[in-house]
C-alpha cells in the first residue's frame, strides 16, 4: 500500500517533536504533518512557526490538533512524556512514562488503527513493549526508534579514530537503548575489512591498546546522552534526523536495515521483550529482524540487557 500524500502524526511538541516536525518538513517525506500536544497553545506555535518557512521547502500541510488529528495518519510516532534530567538514567522515567502511555495510546489508535506506530520517548524499549501490549497491534506495526541513534554515534566515532566517511563504516549498537546496550565488535567493518585491518592507528597499536581504544569509543557512545543533557539540557537534533530515517524507510518501502526496537522472540533464549536489533523497516513496519552471529560474550551480554528490562518491566503497574 502506497499513499500518494503521507501523512505524518506527531504525539508531544518537546523538543524531540518539534524538531523531528522541522527535520520532517525539509525532507519532503510528508505531505501532511500534525503536532497533538496537551498544551494546545505550544503545538500551534510549533505549527506557526514551521508554516512560515513553507516557501522554502516542500509543499506540505503543517497544523495542530488533538488526536483526532492522528485520523489517516500512516505514521504516529510517540515522544511524550517525561523528559530525562541531568543526573536520571532512561529506566528513571519507567513508571511516569508508562502511566502517560496508559492514557495516550487508547486515543491514537480510536483515531488511527491502521497507523504504525513509532515509539520514541525513554526508555523506548520499556514503552514499546507497552505500546504493543495496550494498543493489542500486530507486532510489525509497534517499532521503537531503538539503537539507531546509538549505531550513529558507534558510526561516528569509529569514522573519527579511523579517518574515513561515517557512511562507510557498517557497525551496530544492540539491545536496550541505554545503560545495558552493547557493541557488535564481531560484526564491525569498514567497506567490508575488519576494523583493525583497516584502520591506520589500530595498525600500530597492540592488542591491549586497540583494545583500550574501542573500549574507549563504546564508553562515548554509551555516555553521549548524559554528556549532551548535562551540557545543553536536552539531545534532540540527531535523534530528529534517525527518526527521519526510519520514516524514509516506511513510507518509501526502502526495506532498510536498521537497528530499531521490535518484539524479540526465540533469539539466544531471548523471549517477549522489545531490544535494538538490526531488523529489516519498510511499509510494513518491521518485516523481520536479524538474527546476527555473535561472540560469545556479546551472546552474554545481550542476555543481560533483555533480562534487565524484562525485569524493570515485571515491576510496572499497568
Amino acid at each position: 500500500m502506497t499513499n500518494t500524500k503521507p501523512k505524518v502524526a506527531i504525539i508531544g511538541a518537546g523538543n524531540v517533536g518539534s524538531t523531528f516536525a522541522f527535520a520532517l518538513l525539509t525532507s519532503g517525506l510528508a505531505r501532511e504533518i500534525v503536532i497533538v500536544d496537551r498544551d494546545g497553545k505550544k503545538a500551534q506555535g510549533e505549527c506557526m512557526d514551521l508554516n512560515h518557512g513553507l516557501s522554502f521547502t516542500h509543499p506540505s500541510q503543517v497544523y495542530a490538533a488533538g488526536f483526532e488529528g492522528c485520523a489517516d495518519s500512516d505514521i504516529v510516532i510517540i515522544t511524550a512524556g517525561a523528559r530525562q534530567k541531568e543526573g536520571q538514567t532512561r529506566t528513571d522515567l519507567v513508571q511516569a512514562n508508562a502511566e502517560i502511555f496508559k492514557l495516550i495510546i487508547p486515543q491514537i489508535i480510536s483515531y488511527a488503527p491502521e497507523a504504525i506506530l513509532l515509539v520514541v520517548t525513554n526508555p523506548v524499549d520499556i514503552l514499546t513493549y507497552i505500546t504493543l501490549k495496550i494498543s493489542g497491534f500486530p507486532k510489525r506495526r509497534v517499532i521503537g526508534s531503538g539503537t539507531v541513534l546509538d549505531s550513529s554515534r558507534f558510526r561516528y566515532l569509529i569514522s573519527e579514530h579511523c579517518h574515513v566517511d561515517p557512511r562507510n563504516v557498517h557497525a551496530y549498537i544492540i539491545g536496550e537503548h541505554g545503560d545495558t546496550e552493547l557493541p557488535v565488535w564481531s560484526n564491525a567493518n569498514i567497506g567490508g575489512m575488519k576494523i583493525e585491518q583497516f584502520c591506520p592507528t589500530c595498525k600500530e597499536f597492540d592488542s591491549c591498546r586497540r583494545t583500550k581504544a574501542l573500549k574507549r569509543i563504546f564508553d562515548e557512545v554509551k555516555n553521549a546522552a548524559y554528556k549532551i543533557i548535562e551540557a545543553k539540557g536536552a539531545t534532540y537534533y540527531a535523534v530528529a534526523l534517525a527518526l527521519v530515517k526510519i520514516t524514509e524507510a516506511i513510507l518509501r518501502d526502502q526495506n532498510s536495515v536498521l537497528p530499531v526496537s521490535t518484539l524479540i522472540s526465540d533469539y539466544y533464549g531471548i523471549d517477549d521483550v522489545c531490544l535494538g536489533l538490526p531488523s529489516i523497516v519498510n511499509r510494513n513496519g518491521v518485516e523481520q529482524f536479524l538474527r546476527l552471529a555473535l561472540s560469545d560474550e556479546e551472546e552474554k551480554r545481550l542476555r543481560h540487557s533483555a533480562e534487565t528490562l524484562k525485569d524493570i518491566i515485571r515491576r510496572i503497574i499497568l
